[in-house]
């Protein structure tokens, strides 16, 4: 079983992506499994937090094994996790990472404040999840000697099926065209918080038009100075995107 780990910051495609992964016939797919855990653990108030709370493994040491030697469907040639990377909090040992095929997805900063600040509107730094993603792609980078696969939203809503297919050669699977277009609604798969955030995923059949078509996002001005410092990590990790041919 290839146990793909995609790790993300909030209000980015990742919900899409998995959706994307999960209509491939031959993969089970989890949602964000440290989400209790993290929730639980720092006190943060997001819609559906008790929810949440109550109906996920709250123990990240029980969650990081599940990820690594258990699945839904044990049955399945790929097993896909969507993280959020601000749920790797400091005390976690993040050794059980190193059993996983990690890849990230990364969104241009103004766009992805703009839309979480309209869920959620007061927030810092650390749960927008930039500096745990820029820590997490070095140490898979380090450990590997060579990047990780990186994938930007922007990009990917451009051109789709370009860098799906140059993503499955990246970590060793085959690429499926059951992967740029699902039936709309809800899944199983999806997290009792899905009711807060998942309306336009639901209602969608395949990837959104590109970013690029779309308006200039316009953050609020108290998060600008924490936009410019999101945009020096995002620079980083766009040095080593996954392209459309």
């Amino acid at each position: 079983m290839q146990r793909i780990a995609m790790w993300s910051g909030p209000r980015n495609i990742s919900t899409a992506m998995m959706r994307s992964f999960e209509n491939r016939p031959d993969t089970c797919v989890v949602d964000e499994p440290f989400y209790g855990y993290y929730l639980s653990r720092t006190g943060i108030d997001h819609p559906g937090r008790d929810e949440i709370i109550a109906a996920m493994d709250r123990d990240w040491r029980s969650v990081a094994r599940a990820l690594t030697q258990g699945a839904p469907d044990m049955d399945a040639a790929v097993y896909y996790q969507k993280h959020m990377t601000k749920h790797m909090l400091p005390e976690m040992d993040l050794s059980f990472m190193d059993e996983l095929t990690n890849c990230f997805l990364i969104r241009e900063p103004r766009r992805m404040i703009a839309s979480f600040a309209k869920v959620v509107p007061e927030f810092d730094r650390d749960e927008l999840g930039f500096p745990q993603q820029i820590m997490l792609f070095r140490r898979v980078r380090d450990r590997l000697g060579k990047a990780p696969p990186v994938i930007d939203s922007a990009l990917t809503l451009q051109d789709p099926e370009g860098v799906l297919r140059q993503l499955c050669e990246r970590i060793d699977i085959p690429f499926r065209d059951e992967m740029l277009h699902w039936p709309a609604g809800p899944r199983d798969s999806d997290g009792v918080w899905a009711p807060h955030w998942y309306a336009s995923v639901e209602a969608s059949t395949g990837f959104s038009e590109p970013e690029s078509h779309a308006a200039p996002a316009e953050v609020p001005a108290r998060y600008e100075a924490l936009c410019l410092e999101a945009e020096e990590i995002y620079a980083e990790m766009l040095e080593e995107v996954i392209r459309p041919e």
